[in-house]
């Protein structure tokens, strides 16, 4: 699996377990909350850190401190902190056992995370899945959804993506046009074709591809997604086809779009800066401030109030403006 230093959350130095589950227990006993503490001490010690400190809590006072910050604390900020404390291995996997559970399906999650997980990731999720729900993640997936939307997801969770490796020059040129031929040369679509390549060739083949099918067709492959399929599944083929080109400017798209207009779509902002804090947040930064124009910060600022804003921000780490 790829070693990511790219995040904006680390081990916090000095780090102390009994000392921080006595300060978090003392800002939520007797009467009212002191959020201050709490937003501090979860927001700058890492995903393991904050389990040591949840373990020495219950030592301490026999409580539990997941409990406590969900009888303490209200709304955003609550679901905040407590998305914090999800052990890091769970946190996908919790998120699509939501998306899936209960009427309808929450689609935008199932696309985030299939799509931008590495094929070593994906098989991590599937197996916490089994685990942690004694349920076949696959066969969640396909009763809930239907149609060429269902098949890509069922491709990507294989997690069977060739590796990187050496490009064959004649397959990018083959790939391309199959491709070109799939979509814009013929009537109706071939999806299947799309499918196939798009799920299955490695990154480096499929950048080689993407160029190629520029040269051959003067489009770039988001404008024939976008013109020759539609709803879920061209929505899952664009995020896919964007996290190839590169997964943090993905991710930073997501975040503009949940904050762009009226409303904030709060558990996107929360699920990807909280599952990328130790992993490439960083990155999603450079890549906020290279496409919108401003930094991911500012946004937040912009578009969060109170505590819940104090805790982005301070996962986001910086100002890039």
């Amino acid at each position: 699996m790829a070693k990511y230093t790219k995040g904006t959350v680390k081990d916090f130095p000095g780090f102390d377990a009994r000392a921080d589950a006595e300060v978090l227990r003392k800002a939520m006993k007797g009467l009212g909350t002191d959020e201050e503490p709490i937003v501090k001490i979860l927001t700058s010690r890492s995903n393991k850190q904050r389990q040591e400190i949840a373990v020495e809590f219950k030592t301490l006072f026999g409580r539990d401190l997941v409990d406590d910050l969900k009888s303490e604390l209200t709304g955003k900020f609550e679901t905040l902190m407590v998305a914090l404390m999800r052990p890091a291995r769970l946190f996908d996997a919790h998120a699509l056992k939501h998306a899936i559970k209960g009427a309808g399906t929450d689609e935008k999650v199932l696309t985030e995370i299939l799509a931008s997980r590495t094929p070593a990731e994906i098989r991590n999720i599937k197996q916490v899945y089994q685990e942690e729900y004694e349920a076949d993640l696959e066969d969640h997936v396909t009763s809930d959804t239907s149609g060429f939307y269902q098949r890509m997801l069922v491709v990507l969770l294989q997690a069977n993506r060739d590796p990187d490796g050496q490009v064959n020059e004649a397959l990018v040129e083959k790939d391309a046009q199959e491709l070109f031929r799939a979509g814009e040369l013929k009537w109706g679509t071939d999806e299947e074709k799309f499918i196939t390549i798009l799920g299955t060739r490695s990154v480096t083949h499929l950048r080689k591809v993407f160029d190629k099918y520029m040269t051959i067709s003067g489009f770039q492959i988001e404008e024939t997604i976008d013109r020759e399929t539609s709803g879920p599944l061209e929505k899952l083929l664009l995020a896919v086809v964007k996290s190839v080109r590169s997964v943090p400017a993905y991710l930073a798209e997501s975040l503009f779009y949940a904050m762009k207009g009226a409303g904030t779509d709060d558990d996107t902002l929360i699920r990807i800066v909280v599952s990328r804090s130790e992993i490439d947040l960083l990155d999603i930064r450079q890549a906020f401030r290279r496409n919108f124009a401003k930094s991911l910060y500012h946004a937040i600022q912009k578009d969060t109030s109170g505590d819940y804003r104090k805790g982005l921000l301070l996962l986001c780490g910086g100002e890039d403006d």
